[in-house]
């Protein structure tokens, strides 16, 4: 019967930490290959983007840039945004500064403003629905204590049965 236990445990265990890589990697991970992850917070690019969704973005040349192409920019220092260039726009005066018209799938109207090249951050390339509500909820408390107590329970749930183990050792070592 300890058998059986011991491998529901480390199924179960095993499941967990497997998600926990999978979780790790797709918010942080990939990263490594050079892609930013954001969180889309509004339903301006629906249906192609939807609320609650993550977009990795990969950072692109705006030379490479079209009309049609989503892109993701920052019009302040705090927010960003992804919406669609509807029409690029070179400057009067030096035609190496380009600027980008910008509307969202979903909206009526193109933005107010121009995307002056330099805030392109890049060009999403993928997105996963649905798991931005998760990232953008363990990046504040009190979402972020409950990630870390469940890290740690995690730790916990993979080290306990050795930790028995041991002691179990121990004791039937000290009984002979």
């Amino acid at each position: 019967m300890e058998v059986r236990i011991r491998k529901i445990w480390n199924s179960v265990t095993s499941l967990l930490v497997i998600i926990t890589v999978a979780l790790a990697t797709a918010l942080v991970g990939v990263r490594l290959i050079g892609l930013d992850v954001y969180t889309v917070l509004s339903g301006s690019m629906e249906p192609t983007y939807e609320t609650g969704s993550l977009i990795y973005v990969k950072d692109v040349n705006h030379q490479d840039l079209a009309e049609g192409d989503p892109i993701t920019y920052l019009i302040d220092e705090d927010t960003v945004v992804t919406h669609r260039i509807v029409e690029i726009v070179p400057d009067e005066e030096d035609a190496s500064v380009i600027r980008y018209k910008t509307k969202g799938d979903a909206n009526n109207a193109a933005d107010g403003s121009l995307v002056h090249y330099k805030n392109v951050l890049g060009k999403p390339v993928f997105t996963i629905p649905k798991l931005g509500y998760f990232a953008d909820y363990i990046q504040h408390p009190p979402g972020m204590y409950v990630a870390i107590a469940a890290g740690a329970v995690l730790i916990l749930l993979v080290f306990v049965p050795d930790l028995l183990d041991d002691e179990e050792e121990t004791e039937t070592t000290a009984e002979s």
